[in-house]
């Protein structure tokens, strides 16, 4: 049975979920809005809505797209992944509708996209996966369940890592191998592979539906599209400053804590990038047994409120110096 999408607590939703209907399209696949340019250059690419209920990507398509973004070279494509689900969004229940049926960022490896087996995730993955194949140069809009520093996840390798940074918001910058329940789209093909040219990151804006995690997002997708050089580097600077942001700090995941029972329970409120100073500290217990920091200074990633057997608890990390 695929777990609810439901969580206790839910923060307040101090932003309003665009109309995203004018963005459909006509082409052979739904939700995406592609634009060329006459000079040559990559294909770059923003999806947001990966998750239903996390709005603030779509927020920031929608801004780029009521401001007439266009490339001056190569093509930019704009896409909002799981339209099922954000057409459920209702901000009386808003943690529901962060998938259908599946998580559609846990299914992005070619032996699940080539599985017989179906769901309304599934089926969308599948009618993405001939466009993403043509991206190169991916930025992929989430946001959080609680709040803490927005920080952008840039997988193993240096290209990851080098996007991140040239991108510079947020600054804080995360480098680790996924979830142990599946694949994530920053992670498939060759995106998650250290040779080639073709990279992805995943920005982390701040809390789902925090006005501020809005602001995150736009400026990320922004400072994006300058990076990769498909925009001017001023476009938008009227709005979005040029000037260089903080520098970036990098956190390194050394572990990833994937729950094995019913029984998963922090010994404390951890909130996002909580520091533990002493190796060995019982950070929670899973059933009986007791989960330990691996180090000292130990960063807790983003600890999760939806512990359910299999899926990533917390990411356990240390700052690179």
């Amino acid at each position: 049975m695929t777990p609810s999408n439901r969580t206790v607590d839910t923060p307040a939703v101090e932003l309003v979920a665009p109309d995203i209907t004018p963005y459909r399209g006509d082409g052979p696949i739904p939700w995406i809005t592609t634009f060329e340019a006459g000079p040559p250059g990559p294909h770059v690419a923003i999806t947001a809505l990966v998750h239903g209920n996390e709005i603030t990507g779509a927020i920031a398509l929608d801004w780029l797209l009521r401001r007439g973004v266009r490339p001056v070279r190569g093509r930019l494509s704009l896409a909002f992944a799981n339209v099922a689900a954000y057409h459920r969004f209702d901000a009386h229940d808003p943690t529901a509708s962060r998938w259908v049926e599946e998580d559609l960022n846990r299914l992005w490896d070619h032996a699940t996209l080539a599985a017989p087996r179906r769901s309304v995730e599934l089926e969308r993955a599948r009618a993405l996966r001939p466009w993403v194949d043509g991206v190169d140069l991916l930025l992929d809009l989430h946001s959080m369940q609680s709040a803490g520093p927005p920080l952008t996840l840039a997988g193993l390798h240096p290209k990851g890592v080098r996007l991140a940074e040239a991108t510079g918001t947020p600054s804080l910058v995360v480098t680790d191998a996924g979830h142990a329940s599946g694949r994530r789209l920053r992670d498939y093909a060759a995106f998650g592979r250290a040779e080639g040219a073709r990279a992805a990151i995943l920005v982390e804006s701040g809390q789902h539906w925090a006005r501020s995690s809005a602001d995150v997002a736009i400026e990320s997708a922004v400072r994006f599209l300058r990076a990769t050089g498909v925009v001017e580097r001023g476009w938008a600077a009227g709005e979005v400053a040029t000037a260089a942001p903080a520098p970036p700090v990098r956190i390194e995941v050394t572990e990833a804590v994937t729950v094995r029972s019913r029984r998963f329970t922090f010994t404390a409120d951890y909130g996002g990038l909580d520091v533990v100073p002493e190796r060995g500290t019982v950070i929670a217990t899973d059933d009986d047994r007791p989960v330990v920091t691996p180090h000292d200074d130990c960063v807790l990633v983003m600890p999760s409120r939806r512990l359910w057997p299999g899926h990533t608890a917390v990411r356990l990390g240390r700052f690179v110096r």
